[in-house]
């Protein structure tokens, strides 16, 4: 535990000096953690010795997926959605199942895995994180509705893709008897624990008998989720679909609390993450690696390469994108932080494939975070129209402006 918090400690102060150039380079703090877990762990150095039974694992992939699913939700609150439906309602009705269904196709004939755990991998890889993508979503000359489109879908994808995963995890388990009445009731909790709860307490604070000071206003979104997740997890609810509509319900009723949690939330949230990716990072050694085989490798490639680009073809067909747009939409699909915590539950599951589907599932999101977060500066510039114009090639055409001006005097 105590290399751990070293190792963590000193990564994120190196992250934090590297952040202003990662953020104009193809360097990636993501890519960073989960490399620097690698060498750390058992693959290299041994510094940091993680099994997937450990209840450290569990507990923060638990903890950093419900914080990723609360301050998701708060981007996306009900007027946000309302206001801007249509592209990103392709991308999740259409791209997400597609997505899915072309990634289990792939797992199941190329990998021979059963149609379970195939639909399984589909799941756990559909869900997308703009994290990955920073400096597309972040650029201001990127058109508003691309940067809309990647914000929305990964803020939502994530919570659709939940049920899915735990229903076809259940199934991999080989129960005859799924449970479905007790995995709705669980759902169900969740989602009510998600929206009564924050609701309250927003309706309480808009009391004449309460109001929160401007110091403790970031603490109100926090002391929510903190007590969302209690509920959650005393009532046997569904924590992630409880925290998802937790921020749903924030973003929607509490604007004044939406906006003064939303540095800090995301903030938690980033921290959580990065933990995560370490700790991921650390579970992946060179065996592991070679263990998948050149089968296992090239379904890595064509999940990131075929699944998603001809999901949001399919999906954006007479939307009206530029062809740019759509290949930027296709390209940054990249494997969200959801599936790295999907990942890590389903190895912890015991189910008898849990070991091959993470593999599968660790080397597509190793590929993917490595590829994505190093290309999205240089796809930003694609939508730079200063960069898109050579300078020689502006000088050549001042040139022959005047050259004509001359010819026609």
């Amino acid at each position: 535990m105590d290399t751990l918090l070293i190792s963590f400690a000193g990564l994120l102060l190196l992250a934090v000096l590297l952040s202003s150039l990662a953020r104009r380079t193809i360097l990636s703090t993501a890519a960073l953690f989960l490399v620097g877990g690698f060498v750390l762990g058992d693959g290299v150095l041994g510094v940091i010795s993680l099994r997937p039974g450990d209840e450290l694992v569990g507990t923060l992939a638990e903890l950093a997926l419900f914080t990723v699913l609360f301050t998701d939700g708060m981007r996306v609150g009900w007027k946000d959605l309302s206001g801007a439906w249509k592209l990103p309602g392709r991308a999740l009705g259409w791209g997400l199942p597609l997505t899915l269904v072309v990634t289990a196709v792939g797992a199941h004939y190329l990998i021979g895995l059963g149609w379970t755990e195939s639909l399984l991998i589909g799941a756990i890889l559909a869900p997308t994180d703009p994290v990955f993508a920073a400096a597309l979503v972040g650029n201001d000359k990127v058109p508003p509705r691309l940067r809309q489109l990647l914000n929305v879908e990964s803020g939502v994808n994530d919570g659709l893709a939940l049920p899915f995963v735990m229903l076809f995890l259940a199934v991999a388990a080989g129960s005859k008897d799924l449970h479905l009445g007790e995995l709705g009731l669980e759902l169900g909790v969740g989602v009510l624990i998600g929206v009564v709860v924050p609701w309250l307490a927003i309706r309480l604070e808009q009391t004449r008998w309460f109001s929160a000071s401007t110091a403790y206003e970031p603490l109100n979104a926090l002391a929510i989720g903190l007590l969302v997740l209690a509920l959650g997890k005393a009532t046997h609810g569904n924590l992630f679909l409880a925290a998802f509509c937790a921020g749903i319900t924030v973003a929607t009723f509490g604007e004044r609390q939406r906006e003064s949690f939303e540095h800090f939330g995301e903030l938690i949230a980033e921290v959580f993450k990065l933990a995560a990716l370490l700790v991921f990072g650390a579970l992946i050694s060179w065996p592991l690696l070679g263990s998948v085989g050149w089968r296992g490798w090239l379904f890595a490639i064509l999940a990131l390469v075929l699944a998603r680009p001809v999901a949001i073809w399919i999906s954006f067909l007479g939307a009206r994108l530029t062809l740019r747009e759509q290949a930027a939409a296709a390209w940054f699909g990249p494997k969200g932080f959801a599936s790295v915590v999907y990942g890590l539950i389903v190895l912890g599951s015991g189910i008898v494939a849990a070991q091959e589907v993470f593999q599968l599932v660790a080397v597509t999101i190793v590929l993917s975070i490595l590829l994505h977060s190093s290309t999205d500066v240089v796809v930003a510039r694609w939508f730079d129209e200063e960069r898109d114009v050579p300078a020689w090639y502006d000088a050549a055409r001042r040139l022959r402006d005047r050259v004509r001006g001359e010819s026609a005097s």
